[in-house]
């Protein structure tokens, strides 16, 4: 069920209601706390949004603290594509509660992935029965691109990652690209450079900046 997704969230001043909700998703081994910091950076511009970070379900073995979308073991595209698909319904039935809860409709929506989550925001974000506003995708890759024909939604996408990326290869954002392009996804994208796997501040108001006008364009 979705209340089994929990994570830290920043809700609009009191007496003032959420606009639009944006839901950041974190990367395998860490959670919720890694990216609602992002807030602070966008709250200024996105006085009125809601913002939620919740802790991915599956905690993984060995690593205190550290939780997963899904298990990752030969990392390889069989395995992302497949982990993505498990992981969807539980993702989705969360961002409905969350729309639910500041009575908002789907189009209302952002979602914001790293690493691992940015697998899950690409994924579920083509999805949903209603595009959400836009998606943010940080030092991640497109799970299954082979699969984009089935798609249903086109929101406008964001792909942000490091040059100097050697988790993540920066190759991943643009065969993404590519593949997004060709399914008629509109998409924007930045190579940050000497950047590893990670967000530095240009990245940070980069997004931001996108998340402004996506909303503006769907308010």
């Amino acid at each position: 069920m979705a209340s089994l997704l929990q994570g830290p969230r920043i809700d609009p001043p009191r007496g003032r209601r959420a606009s639009a909700v944006v839901v950041l998703l974190h990367g395998y081994g860490a959670n919720g706390d890694d990216l609602i910091a992002l807030a602070d950076a966008w709250r200024p511009a996105l006085p009125n949004t809601a913002f939620v970070a919740p802790n991915a379900p599956q905690p993984i073995p060995g690593m205190y603290g550290g939780l997963q979308w899904f298990a990752l073991s030969m990392r390889d595209p069989s395995e992302y594509w497949r982990g993505v698909a498990s992981a969807q319904p539980l993702l989705d039935r969360f961002l409905d509660a969350e729309l639910a809860r500041h009575g908002l409709g789907p189009e209302r929506l952002v979602l914001v992935g790293f690493s691992q989550g940015t697998m899950m925001a690409l994924h579920v974000g083509l999805r949903r029965a209603t595009a959400p506003a836009g998606i943010v995708a940080y030092s991640g890759l497109l799970a299954g691109p082979e699969h984009l024909a089935e798609t249903q939604a086109r929101p406008p996408v964001l792909l942000v990652h490091g040059e100097a990326d050697d988790l993540i290869p920066v190759e991943a954002l643009h065969v993404a690209r590519e593949a997004l392009a060709a399914a008629g996804v509109p998409v924007e994208w930045h190579v940050r450079p000497r950047l590893g796997h990670g967000i530095d501040p240009e990245a940070q108001w980069l997004a931001g900046n996108f998340i402004a006008q996506v909303l503006r364009d769907t308010g």
